[in-house]
């Protein structure tokens, strides 16, 4: 293949390095596994450049999940609960997952329940800010369940109209409506002729 990306067809090496070398350019290699192999023209500092940059920006769209820890105990104090469910929003608001333990010690083990309902107020105050990844589950002394940021919908883009020239929208004129046509009179009603009594002649 040549620099430009033309079919050149089957050559020799010799041939193929001589055009190269006339261009000033590599000749590498794409597919050795064909018969014949192929090889391409090319500058092959400058692809392997571009080549590396593309790597670097997939990898940072590439999106790193983080995983932070927060510890309760059974008989939390009510104050220390609103302390570190904040830090758990904060979290969430950062797009980390949160892992919540809840640590039982001694005689504690007898009421895992107690840990359980510190797990469930917890997922009813963060409704609207997370979703249960890992649902509660007993891991040694220890009952952990993982927490992960609720995803928010796109907002829908609210686009103005326009016309066919890209500018502002033209007004819309308001004709007035037609005036009505004027009634036709009224027919007046028939004339009634009078009838008189005929006068009896005179006999």
């Amino acid at each position: 293949m040549g620099a430009d990306g033309s079919q050149i067809g089957i050559v020799s090496t010799q041939d193929a390095l001589r055009r190269a070398q006339d261009l000033d350019l590599d000749l590498v290699e794409v597919a050795p596994q064909a018969n014949p192999p192929v090889a391409r023209i090319m500058d092959y500092g400058k692809f392997k450049y571009e080549r590396d940059i593309r790597q670097k920006e997939a990898r940072k769209k590439q999106a790193r999940i983080e995983v932070k820890e927060i510890k309760f105990r059974p008989k939390i104090d009510p104050h220390d609960y609103a302390t570190k469910k904040g830090h758990v929003e904060r979290f969430l608001r950062t797009g980390a997952r949160v892992k919540v333990t809840i640590m039982f010690r001694g005689r504690e083990m007898a009421r895992t329940e107690l840990g359980r309902k510190i797990l469930d107020r917890l997922v009813a105050d963060l409704a609207d800010q997370a979703v249960v990844e890992a649902h509660p589950k007993q891991d040694g002394r220890n009952m952990v369940m993982v927490l992960a940021p609720t995803k928010k919908p796109p907002e829908p883009k609210v686009t103005e109209p326009r016309n066919r020239r890209g500018s502002e929208p033209e007004p819309v004129v308001a004709q007035a409506a037609p005036e009505p046509a004027p009634e036709a009179p009224e027919p007046a009603p028939p004339e009634v002729a009078a009838t008189s009594a005929e006068a009896p002649q005179e006999t």
